[in-house]
């Protein structure tokens, strides 16, 4: 059984040729696999994909099973997994490259380390640890000599200018920056290896992290990021002041290989910036941690010094406080509530106390109505288990983003306990494709001091 086993493997793709063809035609079925063995390689080439077409590079297939695989797949950031990605390793999301369009690619080995670049940009740099944690369905994914194949899984790929090239032993991948991850301690990897979407949207350019760091970090942990700046006044960090500088960020950024959202910041950003400059951006969000208080005064409630009660009790502010996050839901045009349920220093103690389940139906009403995203924010470790859950009864898909300070910000660790704790699954994320705010009017809504 074995031997037929491998006989099987060994004529699963035609032809077999002991040299690779300049150009191959990748359609469901059809494909190339070398004869030869490589262990330190670089695979180089153009790609042109049709309208949800899908094709594999396979490399390291020492066995029937064994090896790795990196995607070739284009389209909108919809959940299913993009160009570049190393299958069950490090899931992509966002796409460097169009359909109907060439682009370069390139796969290298060199040593334990798996490189991935998609138009000139590093897009994968996966060093395998001394012991991988792998998943029974893919306990062959190891680095070893093996054979390189292409094939095609869906519609139709086109390939030209294809090169296959040994290595030197020893050579160090440029972009290989970080030590590896302890993964028999990580939970990302196991995430991956369910294919369960990796991202955190909220990941902001301050407090020492570069556009390089985030980039590096990236790939080393495996999580896809989502670089947002904020958009009008009173924030933290990189701060828009209007259109033009819209633009210009978005110039500035577009090349790298993040998800690109914009946070809009305050209560007068939907007055300040066009929803055309807005929407060069996959996604948008924002928060309710800046009200109009009962006084009629902008008060960002994360400030202890501006969550002024004037003499009204908490169980007051707190009304008004949900009053103004409806409004803010309501009538600005977001994608996802971020940083939801945050409270003034003085109440977040009694948590449970003020989100009663009459205040969280309020603002799970609005969420379902606009299909606006939950965020599970692990820096504020926000919103409870119980409202995630009644949120995922409800239907609500769910981000997950951080809103970091600096460039020490953790791995999604409340993300990771909110999937067990609440039975999340993929089905559950929120994806850019899912958007509904191009639909929604911009209304102006308060009045400000």
């Amino acid at each position: 059984m074995k031997r037929l086993a491998w006989i099987l493997w060994a004529a699963a793709l035609l032809p077999v040729a002991c040299s690779h063809p300049k150009d191959l035609t990748l359609e469901e079925g059809e494909g190339w696999a070398s004869r030869r063995p490589y262990a330190d390689f670089v695979i180089t080439g153009q790609a042109r994909t049709e309208e949800g077409a899908v094709a594999a590079i396979r490399f390291c297939e020492s066995a029937p099973g064994a090896g790795y695989e990196v995607l070739l797949q284009n389209g909108p950031i919809d959940g299913t997994v993009k160009t570049g990605s190393l299958s069950h390793v490090r899931n992509l999301y966002r796409s460097l490259a169009q359909d109907g369009e060439w682009f370069d690619f390139s796969v290298a080995v060199r040593g334990k380390n798996i490189g991935v670049q998609v138009n000139g940009v590093d897009v994968v740099c996966y060093t395998e640890p001394a012991d991988p944690w792998r998943s029974e369905e893919h306990v062959g994914q190891r680095i070893a000599p093996g054979r390189i194949s292409f094939e095609g899984l869906k519609g139709k790929v086109e390939v030209r200018d294809l090169e296959i090239d040994k290595l030197p032993a020893g050579l160090k991948n440029p972009a290989d920056t970080l030590p590896p991850v302890d993964e028999q301690e990580d939970s990302i990897i196991r995430l991956q290896q369910r294919d369960f979407p990796v991202i955190d949207y909220h990941v902001h350019l301050k407090g020492g992290l570069t556009k390089e760091m985030a980039h590096a970090m990236s790939m080393n942990y495996g999580i896809n990021y989502g670089v947002a700046p904020n958009a009008g006044e009173g924030g933290v960090g990189r701060m828009l002041a209007d259109d033009a500088e819209v633009y210009a960020y978005y110039e500035e950024i577009s090349g790298e290989p993040f998800l690109f959202g914009v946070q809009g910041e305050g209560r007068k950003w939907t007055q300040t910036f066009s929803p055309e400059a807005l929407g060069i951006f996959e996604y948008l969000f924002t928060d309710a941690m800046t009200i109009v208080d009962h006084k009629g005064r902008i008060s960002r409630i994360y400030r202890p010094e501006e969550a002024i009660f004037d003499g009204i009790d908490k169980q007051r502010y707190m009304d008004h406080l949900v009053d103004q996050t409806v409004l803010i839901l309501t009538n600005e045009p977001a994608d996802i509530y971020a940083n939801p349920t945050y409270l003034p220093d003085e109440m977040q103690a009694d948590y449970d106390l003020y989100w009663t389940p009459e205040r969280v139906d309020r603002v799970l009403d609005v969420l379902v109505r606009y299909k606006i995203a939950l965020e599970i924010n692990p820096r504020y470790e926000i919103p409870s288990f119980d409202i995630i859950r009644r949120a995922k009864e409800r239907g609500i898909k769910f981000t997950f983003g951080t809103n970091n300070v600096d460039a020490d910000f953790g791995r999604l660790e409340y993300a990771v306990e909110a999937i067990d704790a609440c039975g999340l699954t993929p089905d559950d994320i929120w994806f850019p494709s899912m958007s509904i705010r191009s639909s929604r009017p911009t209304v102006i809504y308060n009045h400000f001091r």
